[in-house]
């Protein structure tokens, strides 16, 4: 496509330049436009189409036909022999690749996709550039909920095509360890202890889990919304909680009396919260670079809130607001009565402390589509004495997943399903115990993945390890059973592969799949341009159908062209282990 995109540019540019002559601002919009050429539909048995002769019909003052004509006779002359050219009503300019065409690309493979796909792979408007990606972002003293694996797999992804085009990206991971549900989860925690008496107490906080911890903020959200004194009582632990965090663990640990007690439950929660969080990330095979705790930048939003009070923030019944009406949005609170900064100001101090530590070119946000509005509001407070920040930060939406039946789930009421809960469940569909870890995160990842980012997904764990449809363990055993090929290639001694087969024509199944091979570095492009990991899976299912068509009617081994077609197997694992490598999945060894 961008050989035919560079040929196409130039001609128009020779053939209707002077034509055009007074459109020339115009001419040239259409010729670095999107769009100049396309993939062509199946029914019109092309490779690539375009629809420039309808539009420079009205500047060059010709019918689309004559214009379409042109170029394609003009196209014969150019050297691209790899491609014919013909004509279509009522304009279109299609053109056709030649099986030697995608065999040449094919033969180049040296292990490096990058000879292959050049410049598609590698973009320079990627490269050395800093990125940082926010994603996932628990609270500790919570659990890990199917949201946070959802976000967690869909920034890996984004994050792990960003490496690829040349960028150094940065993963960090924002959570409150401050804030109401942290002095809920205590209140409770707090409760358990003064009834376990003083000795049962120590035993308590020696031995808490952190799914004590979950059950404990269910408790204390209970009691926050139903008994008055309750909730007076976590409002004033809210402060408290504050305060230990401002003064670190040592300090705040030594205190006498409760706010010590108060100070080592906070602690130890919150220490078990990352160490939970870690364990699972390694888990699922995600990372990060750092942890920014809401308590770690609070500081930071007090201050530039504070200082821009007056020009951008006001004060409002004893707090500190932006009143985002005047920018079409609505108003928020950055520091409420009590003097505490709300998540709107740990936002902001975010932001800043991110710069500091980076000085990224881009920031990308991925948090659920509820945090939409209130993100806006917060960016536009940043934006009027920070603009140069907020142009650099992206904030990508994701919807709620919900489980097939479309149930809504909640970790305030407790009735949530949480993240291990999901990998339970697929495990259990692939056989249990027996199951292989890499398959059941291939089943999770590419069932939350395949689906464009932005609405709302159903997870149905049945669907999610079939072997027939659009799911990571078919795309598995696709890519399974060509690495196989080229072992038994390698170490047949006198046998011969696919005996049972009858060889057909290999031609139209070989041009299928070098031509959707060759499509990858295109694909790719999109894909991390858009920040779209869904559009790679597309390619990669509709890569592994095509390589089904071929295993079962073309015989590699033992062919007159056995060299070649073994060459497109190659190429075809090269591919699904870069794309799937992506998306976070690993191939294994059997299935």
């Amino acid at each position: 496509m961008e050989e035919i995109k560079g040929w196409l540019k130039s001609a128009v540019l020779r053939l209707f330049g002077v034509e055009c002559a007074e459109q020339k601002d115009d001419l040239r919009k259409v010729v670095e436009g999107s769009g100049l050429v396309m993939l062509a539909p199946e029914s019109s048995g092309a490779d690539y189409a375009t629809n420039i002769a309808m539009r420079l019909a009205k500047m060059a003052y010709k019918s689309p036909m004559s214009i379409a004509e042109e170029l394609r006779d003009e196209f014969q002359e150019s050297g691209l022999g790899g491609f014919e050219a013909s004509v279509a009503a009522p304009g279109f300019l299609n053109f056709y690749a030649k099986n030697e065409y995608f065999r040449v690309k094919i033969g180049q493979y040296d292990g490096d996709l990058g000879v292959i796909f050049g410049d598609n792979i590698s973009w320079g408007e990627y490269s050395n550039k800093m990125i940082v990606t926010e994603f996932s972002d628990p609270n500790p003293f919570k659990v890990l909920h199917v949201g946070h694996l959802y976000t967690s797999v869909v920034g890996d992804a984004i994050s792990r095509m960003l490496e690829l085009a040349g960028a150094r990206v940065a993963r960090v991971n924002f959570g409150g360890d401050v804030g109401l549900h942290v002095a809920k989860t205590l209140y409770a925690v707090k409760r358990k202890a003064l009834e376990a008496g003083e000795e049962g107490a120590g035993r308590l906080i020696k031995e808490l889990t952190i799914e004590d911890i979950a059950r404990c903020y269910v408790e204390g959200t209970r009691a926050y919304d139903e008994d008055e004194a309750a909730h007076e009582k976590i409002a004033e632990l809210n402060k408290e909680v504050y305060r230990i965090a401002e003064l670190g663990r040592s300090e705040s640990e030594a205190l006498g009396g409760e706010e010590g007690e108060l100070a080592r439950l906070y602690w130890r929660g919150r220490e078990l919260s990352y160490e939970y969080f870690d364990e699972f990330y390694e888990r699922i095979g995600v990372r990060f670079d750092r942890y920014y705790p809401e308590s770690t930048v609070a500081g930071r939003g007090l201050k530039e809130v504070r200082e821009h009070v007056g020009a951008v923030y006001e004060e409002s019944e004893g707090a500190i607001v932006y009143k985002g009406e005047k920018k079409g949005l609505h108003t928020r609170v950055f520091i409420n009565q009590g003097g505490i900064p709300t998540y709107e100001a740990k936002d902001v101090g975010l932001i800043f402390t991110k710069w500091d530590d980076y000085h990224f070119d881009t920031s990308v946000v991925v948090t659920g589509n509820e945090q939409t509005e209130y993100m806006k509001v917060v960016l536009a407070s940043v934006g009027e004495y920070a603009p140069e920040l907020v142009e650099r930060t992206e904030h990508l939406t994701h919807g709620m997943v919900r489980l097939a039946g479309n149930v809504k789930m909640s970790s305030r009421k407790g009735n949530f399903l949480k993240a291990v809960d999901v990998l339970e469940m697929v495990r259990e569909e692939l056989g249990g115990d027996k199951a292989d870890d890499k398959v059941v995160f291939a089943a999770i990842k590419y069932a939350f993945l395949k689906y464009k980012v932005g609405g709302d997904i159903v997870f149905d764990p049945k669907e999610s390890v079939s072997t027939n449809g659009n799911s990571g363990v078919y795309l598995l055993y696709s890519a399974v059973r060509a690495k196989k090929i080229l072992q038994k290639l390698t170490n047949r001694g006198g046998d011969e592969l696919n005996k049972k087969v009858v060889q057909a024509d290999a031609g139209e199944y070989e041009r299928r799949l070098n031509k959707k091979i060759v499509q990858y570095g295109e694909v790719l492009g999109e894909a991390v341009r858009e920040r779209a990991p869904y559009k790679l899976c597309t390619y990669l299912y509709e890569l592994a159908q095509e390589f089904s068509r071929f295993y079962e009617h073309v015989q590699v081994a033992g062919s007159e062209r056995e060299v070649e077609l073994s060459m497109s197997v190659k190429v075809y694992v090269g591919v699904m282990e870069q794309g799937l490598g992506l998306l976070g999945i690993e191939i294994p060894e059997k299935m």
